[in-house]
């Protein structure tokens, strides 16, 4: 059984005529016959029978024609939902990124994409997550693009630089070293520090900050995200490494730029090497250019 055979099925079914439906369908008449003569030994059973010069369908081809009509419908459906999906103009983009990008970065970067004419048909989908979380959902096809920290080793994946951010320390209001408008990590050696989970990839830039300059932290509280992170620090948990975005404004800390060591953080727009990527995604990915901020 194949899908020619249903659609001529159908034809004959509803034209209950031979040679009216070999015209619509473009076949040869014997063609036709065949098919349905096919059809019907695998089914085992007749569809059609003669009545005087043509013919009427059976009980059991009424019954088959049920199942054949939703069927067909039911391709034409998933024909249309995939040609939507994978059409520039109207299709669905599915990304993933890292709790930093979530409150402005996310919102205005697709917002800015959407506004552009062309793009205003296209849809959606978000994800949060860190970044080992975004590689493996790229790898199953659960995404179509990530933004997160870059992964070594990972050599299915193109990563492209798009955001540089700097990284601070965050400390309560009323700490002794408030007044500082730069600090050494050095500085900070002995206090208790509160980092991102060791299994992102903030949580590892962090413990190798301290490691090159040959300081063991002690790590008294970890966290996925900023707001966490934050949150703590504002309770007198201790002190943190963050990356310098608006979101920690929201809390009783103060920010101050790190002077030793020097570092910039970089997060990057990730996408499966040498794989299909439908024309919209393909226009999502080519939108972006380096910022800062």
């Amino acid at each position: 059984m194949n899908l020619n055979q249903l659609y001529y099925f159908k034809t004959v079914a509803k034209l209950e005529h031979y040679g009216k439906a070999s015209e619509v369908l473009n076949i040869s008449q014997p063609s036709l016959s065949y098919a349905i003569s096919s059809l019907e030994d695998e089914l085992g059973t007749y569809l059609f029978e003669k009545q005087g010069r043509n013919i009427v369908i059976t009980k059991y081809g009424k019954v088959f024609l049920k199942y054949v009509e939703d069927s067909l419908e039911q391709l034409e459906l998933g024909k249309k939902k995939i040609k939507q999906l994978t059409n520039a103009a109207y299709g669905q983009i599915d990304i993933s990124f890292i709790y930093t990008l979530a409150p402005d970065f996310i919102p205005k970067t697709v917002r800015n994409f959407l506004n552009v004419n062309e793009n205003k048909d296209i849809t959606f989908t978000f994800n949060q997550g860190i970044t080992s979380e975004i590689i493996t959902g790229l790898k199953e096809e659960k995404y179509d693009v990530g933004f997160c920290s870059y992964v070594k080793d990972e050599s299915d994946i193109e990563f492209i630089p798009i955001i540089e951010q700097e990284l601070v320390a965050i400390i309560p209001t009323d700490h002794e070293l408030v007044n500082r408008t730069s600090i050494d990590l050095l500085e900070i050696a002995n206090y208790p520090i509160i980092t991102y989970s060791r299994n992102t990839g903030l949580g590892q830039v962090t413990l190798d900050l301290f490691e090159s300059i040959n300081v063991s932290p002690t790590i008294v509280c970890e966290a996925e995200e900023e707001s966490a992170i934050a949150g703590l620090v504002s309770h007198n948990f201790g002190i943190a490494i963050v990356e310098n975005i608006p979101l920690i404004k929201q809390f009783d800390v103060k920010s101050i730029p790190i002077s030793n060591p020097k570092y910039k953080r970089h997060i990057y727009l990730a996408y499966v090497k040498n794989k299909f990527l439908p024309p919209a995604v393909r226009k999502f990915i080519n939108f972006f250019q380096p910022i800062h901020f």
